[in-house]
């Protein structure tokens, strides 16, 4: 079987507030959880390698109680890919049959323009294989055109967290851009759950994304249900 790839972001965030931003833990833990038992072979990449930032709140309140998260942050194994990520430039793209783009708002400044990660993406989905998000790493999907030249999201159904969601949360005017916003502006079909923070996951084809951290388990599942179709 082939490997999947998760990519999570460097930057620790510009905000104005108390706490830096980085990666949503929970959005990397539920995720693996499902492909780890189901026997796949997993790696980390990130733009700039090494150790990660992890957003702190992701850690604290109702996710401190989160078991799946409490199970990997015990989990050494874990701990030592989480702070050893890989660059993408050493990662190869026919290694791997999935790529996953986890959240926290740390993505939204790193993920887009981000031409290796992009590349892999491509490359991945045209060799038949599977290109994923949830939440604010739904934004690492904006810039991936295909050899054909149209934009890997134009014309298709996606979701990612909500412009409702952003602004319950209070954080509207210190991110770069909206989310929900930006995968209309760049031909995503968008599409979201009724109330906001509920678990929310789509498949158009071997594209699979999530709306926001709550997610993440659904599109490990729509994932997996993708991967045992192609065998």
């Amino acid at each position: 079987m082939k490997k999947i790839l998760i990519a999570i972001t460097s930057h620790i965030g510009d905000w104005t507030i108390p706490r830096k931003t980085g990666y949503w833990l929970g959005e990397i833990t539920h995720f693996y959880n499902i492909l780890s038992n189901a026997g796949f072979e997993i790696d980390l990449v990130s733009p700039l390698g090494g150790t990660p930032p992890l957003d702190i709140k992701s850690v604290e309140g109702i996710e401190l109680f989160d078991s799946v998260n409490k199970k990997f942050m015990e989990n050494k194994d874990f701990q030592n890919k989480l702070k050893n990520t890989f660059k993408p430039e050493e990662i190869k793209p026919e290694d791997y049959s999935v790529i996953y783009f986890a959240g926290g708002h740390g993505v939204m400044w790193d993920f887009p323009n981000n031409s290796t990660l992009v590349e892999i993406s491509r490359n991945i989905y045209e060799s038949n294989g599977i290109v994923s998000a949830v939440c604010h790493g739904s934004v690492g999907l904006l810039n991936i055109k295909l050899s054909n030249g149209k934009r890997l999201i134009e014309g298709k159904k996606v979701t990612g967290f909500s412009n409702l969601e952003e602004k319950l949360i209070g954080l509207t005017k210190l991110v770069p851009f909206l989310t929900e916003d930006a995968l209309k502006e760049n031909g995503g079909v968008y599409q979201k759950s009724i109330l906001p923070f509920t678990p929310y996951a789509i498949m158009d084809e071997r594209l699979v994304t999530g709306q926001n951290p709550y997610s993440s388990k659904k599109v490990g599942n729509l994932v997996l249900k993708i991967l045992g179709e192609k065998k």
